[in-house]
């Protein structure tokens, strides 16, 4: 009764703005669907899918002043400029402009990568490449409906490569935070694979181990782990640096279907099918707190059939202190990984995925029509102790710090288990 009361008195978010999808009077609704939202790591570039193979990318400062002084509402179109699919048009590569690319085919994902130059390719044998990506390169990936991946030059909209290898819908696609430019696609074709652009887009590795489509993958902060989670309750660990699996992490009751490290890599948060977000210690396996959406908590055998509480999308904030979860009941909520119930909420139609802005500032989210609304997040001014718990465990993995000679308290605290079982122990249901 105190999570429903809670909810009741939750703080209703701020809205931004909002980005609308054009739509013809007799356009096809099936084609249109936004899978996909993403910044750039600099915060230059906003990227969504419009639906029926097209991509928007805005300048996401220009784009808030526009919130500003026009209002909330914009109705994207085409007259900025349009870039056909082979696209060859160099213009001012560094000069920031808006561009529409046609990727030929459904888009279901995108994800930005940036390059630095002292991060070479694994391929250490070769001493050519087509492609020398500089300091500020910024390249996006699209992952289509035929299984082809293509990457385009931001700031000037060209095609670069067309990798092909997958055999179903590329779901998702992430690239590793260290400059590297390693790209991993997750696909419905049951696999996970392994790209390194700066090697021409060669495919490095297969990670097989999924039995029925991946729908989502993120890279930990460092780089060093991924996380893959996919239908049958699938949600797998891999060391990145051996190419092999960790551990299979076992707890949800339906297909996870989004994964989001913290930004200190201590915490991993899935959302699935199953109405629940898990937040866990990846070090370790341990379910350190449940975000239930339906109250009360759903049995295991209702929570894994059509309960209209299915949970589309997670994504953890940039102070490490919110996540914000996405559902079918309309509902856009916020979390602190401290407190069982939301902190604010907004409501959104027919949503399907949300990111954080690089400042934490604003949540993005896409629906089933191709548009984009935008929240104000929680602000809040993290305590010394947890900017201090970050720095730490941005390079202590739970287990070294566990054999801290500190007292039991501030392990607690540091591995982020202090109040957390107690809190995840209200909330299981009692099958």
């Amino acid at each position: 009764m105190t999570q429903m009361m809670c909810f009741y008195c939750t703080v209703r978010s701020r809205t931004i703005g909002e980005l609308l999808a054009p739509a013809a009077p007799f356009d096809k609704k099936c084609g249109r669907e936004n899978w996909t939202v993403a910044f750039a790591p600099d915060g230059s570039y906003f990227a969504w899918s419009q639906g029926h193979r097209t991509v928007k990318l805005v300048l996401w400062s220009q784009c808030l002043r526009n919130f500003l002084l026009h209002g909330t509402k914009n109705i994207t179109n085409s007259s900025s400029l349009r870039l056909s699919r082979q696209n060859s048009d160099g213009g001012q590569k560094n000069k920031p402009r808006e561009h529409i690319i046609d990727c030929g085919d459904i888009v279901w994902s995108l994800a930005f990568g940036s390059s630095v130059p002292e991060k070479q390719s694994r391929c250490v044998n070769i001493e050519w490449h087509r492609f020398r990506f500089g300091q500020d390169q910024l390249l996006l990936a699209t992952g289509l409906n035929n299984g082809r991946i293509k990457i385009w030059d931001v700031y000037t909209g060209k095609l670069l490569l067309n990798l092909v290898d997958h055999t179903e819908v590329v779901r998702d696609l992430t690239f590793a935070p260290d400059g590297s430019l390693i790209l991993v696609s997750a696909s419905r074709d049951k696999t996970l694979r392994v790209w390194d652009l700066k090697d021409d887009g060669n495919m490095m590795k297969v990670l097989r181990g999924h039995q029925n489509w991946v729908y989502s993958c993120a890279f930990s902060p460092d780089s060093s782990m991924l996380c893959s989670v996919g239908a049958s309750k699938a949600v797998f660990l891999w060391n990145m640096d051996k190419y092999t699996m960790i551990r299979k992490l076992e707890g949800h009751h339906h297909d996870v279907v989004a994964c989001d490290f913290s930004p200190d890599g201590a915490l991993l948060a899935t959302a699935s099918y199953d109405t629940r977000v898990y937040i866990w210690d990846p070090h370790t396996g341990d379910i350190l707190m449940e975000f239930g959406h339906l109250f009360p908590p759903p049995t295991p055998i209702f929570a894994g059939g059509a309960n209209d509480r299915w949970v589309r999308s997670v994504s953890f904030s940039h102070d490490g202190l919110h996540i914000a979860s996405l559902a079918d009941d309309k509902m856009v909520r916020f979390w602190r990984i401290d407190e069982d119930y939301p902190v604010q909420v907004a409501p959104l139609s027919n949503g399907l995925c949300c990111a954080f802005s690089t400042d934490g500032s604003v949540l993005a989210a896409g629906t089933h029509d191709g548009s984009v609304y935008f929240w104000a997040t929680p602000r809040q001014v993290p305590s010394l102790q947890h900017l201090c718990r970050m720095s730490i465990r941005r390079v202590m993995p739970t287990q070294e710090v566990q054999e801290l000679p500190i007292p039991s308290k501030v392990l607690e605290f540091l591995s982020y288990r202090l109040n957390f079982g107690k809190r995840r122990a209200t909330l299981t249901p009692v099958a």
